[in-house]
Parts: C-alpha cells; sequence; structure tokens
C-alpha cells in the first residue's frame, strides 16, 4: 500500500508555481519594494529633476546614508535572488513555456480588453500576451536597473560599463527612469492580479497542477494516467 500511494505521489503533476518560483518571487518582491523606498531617498538627497521630491512618507531611511544601507543590503539580495530565478527559467525551460511566443495582435487585443476591464483569464496555467509581454519587459529593466546601478556604484572600477550610459549622470538618469518603468510593472500586476486574484492566491498556494512537458492544464488522459 504504502509503495503504491510513494508512486502515485510521485507521479502526480507539478504546480503552476513550483515552491522555488514561489519563494523567489516573494523575496523579489520584498527586495524592490525596499530597493525603491530607499532609493528614492537618496534620490531626494540629490534629486535630478528640480519638480520631483518624493515626500517622507514613501521613503525608506532617515537620512541619505541610512537608505543606501538599505538599498546596498536589498541589492545583493536581489541579485543572488534574480541570477537563481534566471538559471531556474532557463534551465527548467520555464520562461520558454510560459513567455512564448508573444504576437503582436494578441497583445493589442488583450491590452484594450485590459482597459474595458474585461481580461478574460480563465485559464491561470496559460499567460495572455500582455502578461507575457509585462514579465519579459520587466526582467530586461531588472538587468538594466542593476547595470546602471553598478555603474553608479563604481563608475571607476566599471568605467566601460558607465560609458554605456553616457557617463556618471546618464547612468544615474537611465537609473531612475528604470526604476520607473519598474514602478510602473508593479502598479500593472497588482492592478491584474486584482482584476483576478485567482492569480495571486496561486502565487500562494502553488496554484493548480499542470503538465510538466507544457505547462499548461494536463490534458484528460494525462489526468487519468497519473491518478
Amino acid at each position: 500500500m504504502s509503495d503504491t500511494r510513494a508512486k502515485s505521489d510521485h507521479a502526480r503533476p507539478p504546480r503552476l508555481h513550483p515552491l522555488p518560483i514561489r519563494i523567489m518571487h516573494w523575496i523579489n518582491a520584498v527586495t524592490i519594494i525596499v530597493m525603491i523606498g530607499s532609493g528614492w531617498k537618496i534620490y531626494n538627497d540629490e534629486v535630478i529633476f528640480g519638480w520631483l521630491h518624493f515626500p517622507q512618507e514613501v521613503v525608506l531611511g532617515i537620512w541619505a546614508q541610512h537608505a543606501l544601507q538599505w538599498h546596498f543590503a536589498a541589492m545583493w539580495v536581489f541579485t543572488l535572488n534574480g541570477l537563481a530565478y534566471l538559471v531556474y527559467g532557463l534551465v527548467t525551460g520555464r520562461f520558454r513555456r510560459k513567455l512564448l511566443p508573444i504576437r503582436p495582435r494578441e497583445v493589442i487585443g488583450e491590452v484594450i480588453d485590459a482597459l474595458r476591464l474585461r481580461l478574460k483569464h480563465d485559464d491561470l496555467t496559460v499567460y495572455n500576451a500582455v502578461q507575457r509581454v509585462l514579465y519579459l519587459g520587466v526582467i530586461v529593466l531588472c538587468i538594466l536597473q542593476l547595470l546602471s546601478g553598478l555603474a553608479i556604484w563604481k563608475p571607476v572600477q566599471f568605467q566601460e560599463l558607465t560609458a554605456l550610459f553616457t557617463g556618471f549622470q546618464g547612468a544615474r538618469l537611465a537609473h531612475f527612469l528604470f526604476m520607473a518603468g519598474i514602478v510602473l510593472f508593479l502598479v500593472v500586476h497588482v492592478c491584474l492580479a486584482l482584476m483576478v486574484p485567482r492569480t495571486l492566491v496561486a502565487m500562494v498556494t502553488g496554484g493548480p497542477e499542470v503538465d510538466p512537458e507544457t505547462g499548461a492544464a494536463p490534458t484528460p488522459q494525462t489526468a487519468i494516467s497519473s491518478s
């Protein structure tokens, strides 16, 4: 009986969001919020746009040096967690299954549906075109944000990298704009999650079971064979 149960458990399809993905997702969420809040405090110490100052209620850190400590601490966690996420997504094929292909016509149509609050997402195991663009886009933004941050942190040691951003001030501007893009992603991401609350629950519980090969909901034949 125990052998039969062990075989059945072993053959059970994986969840939409495996445990490593859920852990990395929430670590990433916390570190990004810390980096944004502390980054706004650092920005206030030497603003880029004279008309833009972030109120104390939304920043992290009593003063700029305090904010820098928060920023660097979160940066290392963000970098290591991000590398683990990229390796996991590439090695397991999750990126290929979940984020590709992207068809412009589908993206435009689903953006219009989202603006009309009519975005359908009945099958949680399949990312719609808007989600694919957003997730790929924020991955690129996070990589660029890290590179521009390194150029600001060590402009002499990473002078070739700094030169790609046309110098220190160019790297600061790029870092700020990439941050703005990430904040915009977070706003859209949270709004879409609120529109389809099951997606948020799935990132906590793991979500429905999926076919290990396709990453989509298992076919009836697959479900029967694994039971």
